[in-house]
């Protein structure tokens, strides 16, 4: 048995992140009149009103909300429970169900706005 410690580069230890685009935001700016923008949001606190301003700040015509407080919603599971909101203050929220279904209800309700 060796009975020594390894030395270790410090350098290596230490990392500088940079910021990443945000690309719903850069979208919101450069937005055509005839596109509908969908964003996604997950918040723990105040869920329903920091999406409203996440939907605002980055110009979208709907956030979709994902809550993390569902039991079975969420990482790890199949199922989700979502509200969606419009930039009309429009909000729609909808019971914990597959993942495949709650995609469908984020469908329709962009089938809704383009009719």
């Amino acid at each position: 048995m060796n009975n020594t410690k390894p030395t270790t580069d410090r350098k290596a230890l230490f990392f500088k992140p940079k910021p990443t685009t945000d690309i719903a935001a850069s979208l919101g700016r450069s937005r055509k009149s005839s596109q509908i923008l969908a964003g996604f949001a997950l918040e723990t606190n105040n869920e329903i009103e920091n999406a409203k301003e996440k939907l605002d700040r980055k110009n979208l015509d709907i956030i979709v909300l994902n809550s993390l407080r569902e039991c079975g919603a969420g990482f790890g599971y199949d199922t989700n429970k979502i509200t969606i909101i419009d930039r009309y203050n429009n909000i729609d929220k909808f019971e914990l169900k597959s993942k495949e279904e709650a995609a469908k209800d984020i469908l329709n309700k962009i089938i809704s706005m383009i009719q």
